[in-house]
């Protein structure tokens, strides 16, 4: 089968296809023949060399997210043929997902969405896993007031609408006037570029997807959640009573389930910039680089 492999850390020259061995299940896995991936920020900097220790061995196969169908279910109660999806903790199992054949624990796979294709739902999984998971540890309740710091972004646009769909009250710190309108479509209802902008501690609750640290913008007693690991910690603002955590994502098929339903409900919106071939994986990687994607970069087999 095909596989997108590094042998060495650097640029995406050194990216390759090549002929892997087929994985076989173990007992409780699903076995899934791709559709389509995507590519992601941790992809890059996995590929770079830039996430230090706990990267897995080289040569590795990278990636995250999985579309695709199964072709063994297992005891998995999962029909052959049956439309899927799924994320891979890369970096903690070794188990990239860019390949033609992956198997993976059952607990980490669900259901497809079935009113989108395999490219639109490969670029759920991460992303919106990252976001629904930080959402449950900041307990935001219909009728509190979220801030979402990047909200134009992966994460953070799906984070703003699955707020929305709790029921809460969403605002939006993006970078740009053109993400702004982006925001405000999808529910935010203040959407601004300067951080001066946001007052003081009028939010609940706090999502930061790029290392704002807007932390007046967050109330005595609130919460603030970071995902961007690379930023380092959040300031401490215990003195405030204000909880903090930089959230690391983690297997979860039964929340990529609920994520699914809403897709499928439409209040889940998902976006695909452009799609390449498995050849294609070091253009992608390039476009990745250079930035003002308005949506996710797909790997079609």
């Amino acid at each position: 089968m095909r596989a997108i492999r590094i042998d060495r850390f650097g640029t995406p020259d050194v990216l390759r296809v090549v002929d892997a061995p087929e994985p076989a299940p173990a007992a409780g896995e699903v076995l899934i023949r791709a559709a389509a991936t995507s590519v992601n920020p941790v992809d890059d900097k996995t590929r770079e060399g830039a996430i230090g220790p706990g990267t897995p061995p080289l040569p590795m196969t990278l990636g995250w997210d999985l579309a695709g169908t199964v072709v063994d279910g297992g005891d998995s109660g999962m029909r052959a043929g049956e439309a899927v999806v799924a994320m891979s903790h890369q970096l903690g199992s070794g188990r990239g997902t860019w390949a033609e054949l992956v198997a993976l624990p059952a607990a980490a796979v669900a259901r497809a969405p079935r009113t989108v294709g395999p490219v639109e739902a490969a670029t759920l999984p991460l992303a919106g896993l990252t976001a629904w998971q930080t959402l449950d540890w900041l307990a935001v309740r219909p009728g509190e007031r979220l801030l979402v710091a990047g909200a134009a972004g992966a994460v953070g646009g799906l984070a703003l609408q699955i707020a929305r769909a709790r029921g809460v009250e969403v605002d939006a710190l993006v970078s740009r006037d053109g993400q702004a309108a982006f925001a405000r479509e999808h529910g935010a209802g203040l959407a601004v570029t300067d951080p001066r902008d946001l007052g003081d501690g009028g939010y609940d609750a706090v999502l930061d997807t790029f290392g704002a640290f807007v932390t007046r913008a967050v109330a005595d007693g609130g919460r603030y959640a970071s995902i961007a690991t690379q930023a380092g910690p959040v300031p401490d603002l215990s003195a405030r009573g204000v909880r903090t955590t930089v959230h690391q994502v983690r297997e979860d098929g039964a929340a990529l389930g609920e994520l699914a339903a809403l897709v499928d409900r439409g209040a889940l919106r998902l976006r695909v910039h452009a799609a390449f071939g498995l050849d294609g994986v070091r253009e992608a990687h390039e476009r990745f680089r250079r930035g003002g994607l308005s949506g996710k970069l797909a790997l079609v087999f």
